[in-house]
């Protein structure tokens, strides 16, 4: 850590600006217009940031702040003219906010808060300024949680991987074990990687310490970007070192070494294992053609604050886009005070409970879903039932959601069943056609897979129902989440899921007949249960 007196821009002169109290006091009026904006949107974020995976969040504003103050010197010393452009990116960042409101998405509102506050800039700085505040700008994206739907995909994927890798460090020691999904058989011992065991705990505060240090590290920029790259490989091998190590420990000395606080201990030694690694290749990287020591390029200067001659000193003035953009954030503060508060709309449906288990000639069962299966999924009802018929079987179930607006939705078994030891063989979508309660003949589209699960095999439909739609597409559900929030102001759907189980040699277009036909007693009626 270095005291340094920063250069001075050439292109600043001599010259030290400062902004007036009256000037100042306009920068707490837009501060508080956007806490008040925003302010749902923060709460939101705050929430999400007691969760480990997003803990590190509450230091990135300090160091954002941090880097402001080494910059301090040029920043006084520069001259705001501001830009057009600013007011731009401005208004483009509140018809986010707009759209974030209406549709009752948070992480439009989060990222709209991010664009607002670069508009904001840009408008009193310029564009050629900006660059001194951009890095600190962009470590704050660092702080917004990702979508729930991407964090489920990306969470599913990294249990599998952290979990064959796992295994093959148990393997090393000579253990006997045994993969199904992210379920480690050690005979007399089985183990779940759970959400909690994905690595991203790790991942998104690894990756934000790699782009914060990349930044500190004065060298070449492609030796920046290995580093930050770097990040994501680690972390996931020094994950799946320690689920092999917990199952190493848990062969000789019982399941206790998976629980408690050794459990946790274990997480924290491995974090800071990965900052460890992280260091060493930055240390190599330093020797890799500079020949330079770590602690030459990686320094922390802590400006001095020079004395000013009051003769130097000037008065800032505010620039017209800046004003124009102020105005606009004042305004659209007000407005939103004076328009009612939109209160999402919960359509009026049948519990799940009362679905009907004698369909013709199939007869179903219920079954109870275990409470971590309720508690990770988060849905307002459910249905999961055994039907027969003479010697067929199935499993029929549906996850309903009276609102998705905090990210809540229904998981895509193509993420899930990987993780619960379902190999998928094949996977095509298929179109539907059926009659519906009132007589009409519709057509849907559906997700038809092929899965295995050890020597089984099983045949999986599944589709999503939005309101009067069915969809097979996971991303087409997101946009009309959106625009449904947006033009109906409703978010609620449910994920609809039929698994089949193949007799060995069994006929595959038969058992699509099986499904189907299954599928003509169900589809009439959904929107009792699932509202069109």
């Amino acid at each position: 850590m270095n005291v340094t007196e920063q250069n001075i821009d050439s292109t600043t002169g001599n010259s030290v600006w400062r902004f007036s109290f009256l000037q100042l006091g306009v920068f707490l009026l837009i501060a508080v217009s956007l806490y008040f904006l925003y302010q749902d949107g923060i709460k939101h974020a705050l929430d999400k940031w007691d969760s480990p995976e997003y803990s590190h969040a509450y230091l990135i504003p300090f160091i954002s702040l941090f880097i402001l103050f080494q910059n301090y010197p040029k920043i006084r010393r520069s001259r705001f003219t501001g830009a057009w452009l600013g007011v731009l990116v401005l208004l483009f960042g509140l018809l986010m906010l707009l759209a974030g409101d209406f549709s009752t998405l948070y992480i439009i509102v989060q990222y709209s808060l991010l664009i607002v506050l670069c508009g904001l800039l840009i408008s009193l700085v310029g564009v050629s300024k900006f660059s001194l505040f951009l890095i600190p700008v962009f470590l704050l994206f660092f702080t917004i949680p990702l979508p729930n739907f991407l964090y489920n995909g990306l969470s599913a994927y990294l249990q599998l991987v952290s979990s064959k890798l796992g295994v093959e460090v148990i393997r090393l020691f000579g253990i006997s074990v045994y993969l199904e999904g992210n379920v480690i058989d050690l005979g007399n011992y089985k183990l779940q990687v759970v959400e909690a065991c994905n690595g991203l705990r790790y991942l998104f505060p690894l990756v934000a310490l790699g782009v914060i240090t990349s930044y500190f590290y004065r060298d070449s920029w492609w030796k920046k970007v290995v580093i930050v790259i770097s990040t994501v490989p680690i972390t996931v091998l020094m994950n799946s070192l320690r689920i092999g190590i917990i199952g190493v420990l848990v062969e000789y000395w019982g399941i206790e070494m998976a629980e408690g606080f050794l459990h946790d201990f274990e997480g924290w030694v491995i974090f800071m294992a990965c900052f460890a690694i992280l260091l060493i290749e930055m240390w190599l990287l330093t020797k890799l053609g500079s020949g330079r020591s770590l602690r030459d390029v990686l320094s922390i200067d802590i400006p001095q604050i020079e004395k000013i001659n009051h003769a130097a000193l000037k008065s800032r003035g505010l620039p017209l886009p800046f004003i124009f953009a102020t105005v606009s954030v004042i305004g659209v503060t007000v407005l939103s005070f004076a328009l009612p508060e939109r209160q999402e709309e919960i359509p009026a449906r049948q519990s799940l409970a009362g679905f009907p288990l004698l369909l013709e000639n199939w007869r179903g069962d219920t079954k109870t879903m275990e409470l971590q299966y309720i508690n990770a999924l988060r849905f307002e009802d459910y249905l999961l039932a055994n039907f027969n018929r003479d010697n067929q079987g199935l499993e029929f179930y549906i996850a309903y959601y009276d609102s998705q607006r905090k990210g809540e939705s229904a998981h895509s078994p193509r993420s899930c069943l990987p993780g619960a030891g379902w190999k998928i063989e094949d996977r095509t979508r298929e179109s539907i056609e059926y009659v519906d309660a009132s007589g009409s003949t519709k057509v849907i589209g559906v997700n038809r897979m092929l899965v295995k699960r050890g020597d089984a095999s099983f045949l999986t439909y599944y589709w999503f129902k939005q309101r009067n739609r069915h969809l097979s597409n996971e991303y087409l559900v997101k946009w009309y989440l959106f625009w449904d929030a947006l033009t109906k102001n409703r978010t609620d759907g449910a994920l609809v899921r039929i698994i089949y189980p193949l007799a060995t040699g069994g006929n595959i277009e038969e058992s699509d007949q099986v499904v189907q036909g299954f599928m003509q007693h169900v589809l009439p009626l959904l929107p009792e249960y699932v509202p069109d």
